[in-house]
């Protein structure tokens, strides 16, 4: 195993639950384990609908119960199938160092997590600075009290609940089935394959629609890859990647909706796929550009702790 990798295939001297001996691992659990949370959080999406919850807010209030499903089922599944008797700390959510006292352990999580902000707010510089100094874009500086509260719910909503999902709970799965150098790959192509790219299918333009959805995947994979590569260079701890991952999500979101003024015609191969405010950075050539520049920082980062 790398220096790093921080998840270790099943043997016979990992303790095991209290209950008993770890049930076997098999894909099709792995497969249907999510396919029954996102069954749960459309059911609910529906029902929702059904009651006359306006469709704008449907999603909102059926990921509350979706999450806390999550949130129950996750540590019964690593006691069931993994043999694991910390779910928490194997998930990353909590440090693995059994003398940390709460003070330290809460001071390793904050750094993480501010960690993983910066390197969000620093991607997201990268993206602005060309805009504005292309012309592309204009500095506003103007974001309402709702939308920073937005802002703020997307970082701690859609970096926890997705970075718990794809670099806790599935990357640790993938490397107890297969290793944890596929894992990460493994990881990053399903993250980015679960993703609403197919909506960028212009019908019209057939070819421009295609290179804008090979943009976009390409672009989550790589982000996918940063994101695994950052919970192993916090020595398994999960929050950096919440950091980054929610930094880059809410970031973006609070340029969108005020801080920054996005021309219509700036070009999307720049840019990314979407039509100006909608344009998502991740695909465009500066997201492509500073993506590899930080996995490249990253390998090197690893190749000198090895």
């Amino acid at each position: 195993m790398q220096p790093g990798e921080v998840f270790s295939t099943p043997s016979p001297s990992r303790p095991l639950s209290p209950v008993g001996a770890a049930a076997p691992l098999h894909w099709w659990g792995t497969v249907l384990y999510p396919a029954l949370l996102v069954a749960l959080f459309l059911g609910l999406q529906l029902l929702l609908g059904w009651a006359g919850v306006p469709p704008a807010q449907q999603a909102a209030w059926a990921a509350l119960p979706a999450l806390a499903a999550l949130l129950l089922s996750l540590p019964w599944r690593l006691r069931r199938t993994w043999g694991e008797v910390h779910p928490w700390k194997r998930l990353g959510l909590l440090p693995s160092g059994e003398q940390a006292s709460g003070t330290e352990a809460a001071a390793k999580v904050l750094l993480a997590l501010l960690r993983g902000l910066l390197k969000a707010v620093l991607l997201l510089a990268a993206l602005t600075v060309p805009l504005l100094l292309l012309g592309h874009a204009r500095w506003r500086g103007d974001l309402s009290t709702p939308d920073l509260w937005n802002a703020i719910a997307l970082v701690l909503g859609v970096g926890f609940a997705e970075e718990l999902v794809f670099r806790g709970w599935l990357m640790g799965e993938l490397a107890l089935l297969a290793g944890p150098r596929r894992a990460l790959s493994f990881q990053a192509c399903i993250f980015a394959l679960v993703h609403p790219w197919y909506r960028l299918f212009d019908k019209g333009d057939l070819l421009h629609g295609l290179v804008a959805v090979l943009g976009l995947i390409v672009g989550l994979i790589l982000l996918g890859t940063v994101l695994g590569m950052q919970r192993r260079a916090d020595g398994g701890l999960l929050w950096g990647a919440i950091g980054l991952h929610g930094g880059l999500v809410g970031g973006w979101f609070a340029l969108q909706k005020g801080l920054l003024e996005i021309s219509p015609n700036a070009p999307a191969w720049l840019i990314g796929p979407g039509a100006g405010g909608s344009a998502n950075p991740i695909g465009g050539v500066i997201g492509l550009g500073a993506l590899l520049l930080l996995l490249a920082i990253r390998r090197r980062q690893a190749v000198r702790a090895a």
